[in-house]
């Protein structure tokens, strides 16, 4: 059955608001919970690269989990695609969908969403779902892709496909989906994972109306929504008007070697709306390096502006996470550049895009809101796909995310070692990788061989990760900004490039340095790959740094004495874990005095 009309909404009492508000982020933190507690891959049950979520009929977002938010802001983009390609052509009660297509309002394929439809009373009110990164869904290189030539090289296209329709198992696209991953029972595991949460989501919605009725329940959504929308309007009139630019550069295409991309952002804020304008931008690429518009480059916009305005570390007040948050702001990008692909282009390696443009639209704003933006960050995602055959013949396929770092910021240094901006997964314990493939991590700590951005407060440390591969297999890496460092601010030093090494255990001398991004690489048993993130970059003058946190990023390995010395103009006596204070503000002013 389709949508029907329904009751008209009336307004709803300021503790039965509170009430439903609760219930709703409440039932979104159970889908999360559910979907990766159940799941079997390391990328869901640990990294929890995931969202789940409540919608209406229209696909707006009532509830999101504290989750990635490209995830749960790209599920609205989903159900618009499902509507057009539904097997069918509607919806029944006991449906469930899988939908990916990037051309049908998907994030990227390797994202599946699992949508079931909420009926209540008979009549089609809502949906429940979530989605969730599969380590291998069929394309041309295991877990991951960059350079193939189109969308259909990426794997299985699911359009709005039904796993069950009312309520009856369709067994022939199980099978189509088990017979086309090299991860087939992780792949299926995970997908039953997502059935399960998405259903209880249906099932506590339909309690949430039972209890306290239709009308009061999207009185409620409708009222939260337009709270959310009034508090983003309200933030962005602080925001003088104007056309705010930056742009930056991305390494290459995964193909084109020494081609570097151009990344610009147009911020232009208008009274209390804000379009964020990407013309300008690198034409989209003849590798899988795209965006796709609808799932990812508008969900990246979205996010930047939450982050910027109603993030709840420095806001008064908790604003829900709900569709109203996303009208204020419009999106643009030309059709036919790398945030607006035209179809069948590949767009699965989509990410590090996405960040850098939320570290651009960041940098646009800073000369108007210098009480909050942060300086550079890693601005990237360090994406890994390691990969075999077992004796068996079976393939083994491993996922991982590595950290970054963020930029200083107006009051404290930037954190080290962390997933930032658009990113937001959890690290992999190294026992869970151990136990189930034949890998082993030699090295896993804070970069140490350059120093992050000086500033009044530094930037981030990134990470270093180096994974061994105990047989001879597979490697497709995705990362970016190994030639343009992150950037400092308010006076702050710029931060440090990544790079990305390959040597053999037995050899450990003789490396090769590699591109930020490659595909499908053949690597021997005992060959060791070592990731290096970027350091983020230093926000306001070094020599306001206070020296006793100077000598302490000394004394923790973070900063080498010269260092202490030529940026910060702090003098270091290291036998003595002392900091000399007549020296140091003699150099200072002679330093000062010379800029």
């Amino acid at each position: 059955m389709n949508a029907m009309t329904k009751p008209e909404v009336t307004e709803v009492d300021p503790i039965t608001l509170q009430v439903i508000r609760g219930s709703f982020e409440t039932i979104a933190e159970e889908m999360g919970h559910v979907l990766y507690r159940m799941s079997f891959s390391s990328i869901i049950r640990e990294s929890q690269d995931l969202g789940a979520g409540l919608f209406d009929t229209n696909y707006n977002t009532l509830c999101e989990s504290e989750s990635t938010p490209m995830h749960i802001g790209s599920i609205p983009g989903y159900l618009r695609g499902i509507a057009e390609t539904i097997e069918d052509g509607e919806w029944y009660e006991g449906d469930v969908v899988v939908h990916n297509h990037p051309y049908y309002g998907a994030s990227h394929t390797p994202d599946l969403a699992i949508v079931v439809p909420v009926f209540y009373e008979g009549r089609l009110v809502g949906f429940a779902g979530n989605t969730a990164h599969h380590v291998d869904i069929g394309a041309a290189t295991p877990g991951l892709i960059i350079d193939v030539p189109d969308v259909f090289a990426e794997g299985m296209l699911l359009a709005g496909v039904k796993l069950y329709r009312k309520g009856k198992a369709n067994t022939g696209m199980w099978n189509y989906i088990r017979m086309n991953s090299r991860a087939a029972q992780q792949l299926v595991s995970d997908i039953e994972a997502q059935v399960a949460s998405a259903r209880l989501g249906a099932k506590r919605f339909v309690e949430l109306l039972e209890k306290y009725g239709e009308d009061v329940v999207f009185g409620a959504a409708n009222q939260l929504m337009d709270y959310s929308e009034r508090m983003t309007r309200q933030r962005l009139s602080e925001i003088p008007d104007g056309d705010y630019e930056a742009e930056g550069w991305l390494d290459d295409d995964g193909r084109n070697r020494g081609k570097q991309l151009r990344v610009k952002v147009t911020v232009k804020v208008r009274g209390d709306e804000v379009e964020v304008d990407l013309t300008g931008s690198a034409d989209q690429t003849p590798t899988a390096y795209n965006v796709p518009f609808e799932g990812s480059t508008k969900v990246a916009a979205y996010a930047a502006f939450r982050k910027l305005l109603l993030d709840t570390a420095t806001s008064d007040m908790r604003v829900p996470s709900n569709e109203g948050s996303f009208r204020p702001i419009k999106v643009t990008a030309p059709l036919g550049s790398i945030f607006n692909p035209k179809f069948p282009a590949s767009a699965e390696a989509r990410f590090t895009q996405c960040n850098r443009m939320i570290d651009l639209i960041i940098r646009a704003l800073a000369p108007v809101m210098p009480e909050t933006v942060i300086a550079g960050s890693s601005a990237s995602i360090s994406f890994a796909a390691y990969s075999g055959v077992r004796p068996s013949g079976d393939y083994w396929v491993f996922l991982e995310v590595n950290e970054g770092a963020y930029g200083g910021r107006p009051r404290s240094d930037g954190p080290d070692s962390i997933d930032n901006l658009m990113a937001n997964t959890r690290n992999n314990p190294l026992e869970d990788l151990a136990m189930h493939i034949p890998m082993i991590c030699d090295r896993y700590e804070l970069r140490d061989d350059v120093p992050p951005g000086a500033g009044e407060f530094r930037g981030g440390i990134g990470v270093v990760k180096s994974q061994r591969i105990l047989t001879p297999g597979f490697i497709t890496h995705e990362s970016e900004r190994h030639t343009e460092a992150p950037w400092g601010i308010f006076g702050g030093h710029a931060g440090a490039v990544g790079k990305c090494l390959l040597y053999n255990a037995a050899k450990p001398d003789d490396v090769t340095e590699m591109h930020s991004k490659f595909s499908g690489l053949e690597v021997k048993a005992d060959d060791v790959m070592s990731y290096y993130s970027p350091n983020g970059g230093g926000f306001g003058d070094p020599l306001k740094r206070r020296a006793q946190k100077v000598l302490e990023d000394v004394l923790d390995g973070f900063c080498s004495v010269d260092h202490a010395r030529e940026a910060y103009g702090v003098i270091v006596d290291l036998e003595e874990e002392t900091v000399d204070l007549d020296a140091t503000n003699k150099l200072r002013a002679k330093m000062k005095a010379a800029s």
